[in-house]
């Protein structure tokens, strides 16, 4: 095509646009008819709509404390494992101090009867030592459980009776 060609077919289809765009104003089809919306309608309408938001604000608000509750509940996991860590250190050291007097006793024993009876004395003590430690760690351990969990366990309860509340 031509430049002459190309302007002319360009110029007759912006042409045809406005006079198609001119003529659809006028034309009622595409039209919108304006409805007033009934007030019962309407009332109905912003009493959804606020209940809606009420909603949303409880939910948000159960979320909000359910969210610092497992923040809590997180300190409290971390207190708990320090504390029993340490415990275990605490353990470790004392057994770790108990071997090595015994080793240093059995170093020092004059016979083989007294080697023996330190032997048996030292594995006395520790298996109730050891027995001790066993008890003080479940106890530990069972404390930190509950800590942890009933704070939890409160919180999604609450968050579920208020979310059904709703």
């Amino acid at each position: 095509m031509t430049a002459a060609k190309t302007e002319t077919t360009t110029s007759k289809t912006r042409t045809a646009g406005k006079a198609s765009a001119s003529a659809a104003p006028g034309f009622e089809a595409f039209s919108m008819p304006k409805v007033e919306m009934p007030a019962a309608m309407r009332e109905l309408t912003e009493k959804g709509l606020n209940q809606s938001r009420e909603a949303y604000e409880k939910f948000k608000s159960a979320a909000e404390e359910a969210t610092d509750m497992i923040e809590d509940s997180y300190e409290t996991t971390r207190q708990g494992v320090i504390e029993f860590n340490m415990r275990a250190l605490e353990a470790a050291k004392t057994n770790t101090d108990a071997t090595y007097d015994f080793m240093k006793s059995m170093v020092g024993a004059k016979s083989l009867s007294e080697a023996i009876e330190l032997q048996s004395s030292f594995a006395r003590s520790q298996f109730e030592a050891v027995s001790k430690q066993a008890k003080d760690m479940q106890e530990l351990a069972g404390k930190f459980a509950s800590d942890f969990s009933e704070p939890m366990k409160d919180a999604f309860g609450k968050a579920v009776k208020d979310f059904k509340a709703a």
